[in-house]
């Protein structure tokens, strides 16, 4: 099987983008019924948290148990987040979507029957938070999918700003909620309603009418599906700089959500309506400056904001730490909340301009176990720091090791290098083969052959560079180019595919910087005819 490279077809003008403010995504009517139903799915999780941080006070007064709470709600995402965005990559969103509320109000309503017969106990309360995250590890990659096929791309910055504004709208909503629902009624309530929103949630995803994506080709199987997501993760050199920022952020600001229950019973009058303000002025902190980004980012690159959001972040967590008096303490969790969402929208804004949309799930999965990864592991050591110490100066040692992480991590910037357009093109597929075979029959060796100038050598080898690193993020096996040493201006390129059908799926998902790159790699070759290509299926040989 052989044929030369078709070619691409031109791209349509970009129009020019008009003025996006804050609420602009929300003109969008579908948007606006799904970040109501995210809005809802955080208010959920909040008051879940707070319910069940707050009972855990009453079942064992030790710092680390507390801790513990925030460890069980978030390590699901980070055991559970390739597994996660490889279903919603490879299932039907919505659906899928809708099976995560599902579970969610399972799990609201078994917490609520326990609570209320008096069978909780600390161990038990642990599971269960475990149980309720697994809900929290389903759905976020879903919805992180599903943002950008919402959205044009130049709204997107402000739509993650909006979910942004939902998270921390159901951080004062959430634990308001339920600090009134526990003072008045009890705990058990409170998982009540949550599952009473969740099942609201589920019938408010099933109204969306989705557009499905048609393919010709068979759908991806789970197992390749997490393969590939992880080697695209691995391949994309930007990627692993937000990876590493995000881990570090929120391995240092995790000690003031971890501890701020305690925090809250160590202030002068503190009990669980002091708790409940803390959390409403980090809220109301992260809504105003989720406001202002629009223009904090015209002023600003997303290195300078998340930088800056990690020293004003670590300065008013040292403030929380050090004061034993609430209003001082209120003004110091408006300043944590708005540094918190300024960095925390920067580097989700990075990582979702990085994917395309055919591997955006799976990669917001990695990015969220990066996040959540390190907020179990937050949470853990930094209760066991104030078990150790105190506290107060736990706190004053996650401040501390936040400036020094941003010496440490200066030379990874989320926003540098080159900007790749993962815009979709349209790419003719090769053609048929003479033979009947299995779509998944594999693996699949195709080989290019050059003919370059050998003047030019080093320059087609920087760009060959590039295309290993590409043809690998798109899911190769393996990428090799060999020389001819008997003709030095002949090179073959080779690469290796899982199967036939994996091969033919590369061409539904070409971007407009997949066809750039192509054309650079064309451009060396000084040939009459184009490169040829060979397509070569593995043959078995029996023994």
């Amino acid at each position: 099987m052989s044929a030369t490279p078709p070619e691409p077809q031109p791209l349509a003008p970009v129009p020019p983008v008009a003025t996006v403010s804050a609420w602009t995504p929300l003109i969008n009517p579908v948007f606006r019924m799904l970040w109501g139903v995210w809005v809802a799915a955080n208010v959920c999780m909040w008051m879940n948290d707070v319910a069940a941080a707050w009972l855990m006070t009453s079942l064992s007064p030790s710092p680390i148990m507390v801790a513990l709470v925030q460890s069980a709600s978030t390590l699901p995402v980070f055991l559970l987040g390739v597994p996660s965005g490889a279903l919603a990559d490879i299932l039907d969103r919505r659906h899928y979507f809708m099976i995560t509320q599902v579970w969610v109000a399972a799990v609201a309503i078994v917490i609520c029957l326990v609570v209320s017969a008096d069978g909780i106990s600390a161990p038990l309360l642990l599971a269960l938070t475990f149980a309720n995250g697994i809900g929290l590890a389903m759905r976020w990659p879903v919805f992180a999918a599903i943002v950008p096929e919402l959205v044009p791309r130049a709204h997107l910055p402000a739509a993650l700003a909006l979910n942004g504004v939902a998270m921390n709208a159901s951080r004062i909503i959430g634990p308001i909620l339920a600090g009134a629902i526990i003072a008045s009624l009890g705990s058990a309530y409170v998982f009540a309603l949550n599952a009473v929103l969740s099942v609201g949630a589920f019938f408010i995803i099933r109204r969306w009418k989705r557009e499905q994506k048609v393919s010709a080709l068979p759908g991806e199987r789970f197992v390749g599906a997490m393969r590939v997501g992880l080697q695209y993760v691995r391949q994309s050199r930007r990627m692993h700089a937000v990876l590493i920022r995000v881990g570090i952020f929120f391995l240092q600001s995790m000690a003031l959500m971890a501890l701020l229950p305690l925090v809250a019973k160590s202030l002068h009058g503190g009990g669980a309506r002091t708790f409940t303000v803390l959390l409403a002025c980090m809220g109301a902190g992260a809504i105003v400056a989720a406001m202002f980004l629009p223009r904090l980012r015209a002023a600003a690159s997303r290195d300078d904001i998340v930088t800056w959001g990690t020293v004003i972040q670590a300065s008013a967590m040292l403030v929380v730490g050090i004061t034993s008096e609430l209003w001082i303490a209120m003004p110091a969790m408006v300043v944590a909340g708005g540094a918190w969402i300024s960095a925390a929208n920067s580097l989700t804004v990075s990582a979702q301009l990085v994917l395309p949309d055919w591997v955006r799930a799976r990669g917001m999965s990695i990015y969220q176990m990066a996040l959540m990864g390190s907020c179990a592991v937050g949470a853990a050591v930094w209760g066991q720091v104030a078990t150790w110490t105190s506290v107060h100066t736990s706190l004053m040692i996650a401040s501390g090791l936040a400036i020094l992480c941003l010496f440490i991590t200066q030379r990874f910037n989320v926003e540098s290098g080159v900007v790749e357009d993962l815009t979709p093109a349209q790419f003719a597929r090769p053609p048929g083969t003479d033979i009947e075979l299995d779509p998944h029959e594999g693996p699949v060796l195709i080989t290019v052959e050059y003919r370059i100038d050998p003047a030019r050598t080093d320059e087609f080898l920087s760009v060959m560079q590039e295309s290993r690193r590409n043809r690998l993020r798109h899911g190769m096996l393996s990428w090799g180019l060999f020389r001819d040493p008997a003709d030095p201006a002949r090179y073959i390129e080779h690469f290796v595919d899982e199967s036939w059908v994996e091969h033919l799926r590369h061409f539904e998902r070409m971007s407009a910087f997949d066809l750039s790159l192509r054309e650079r790699r064309l451009a060396f070759h000084v040939g009459d005819q184009p490169p040829v290509v060979h397509r070569l299926l593995a043959q078995a040989v029996d023994k």
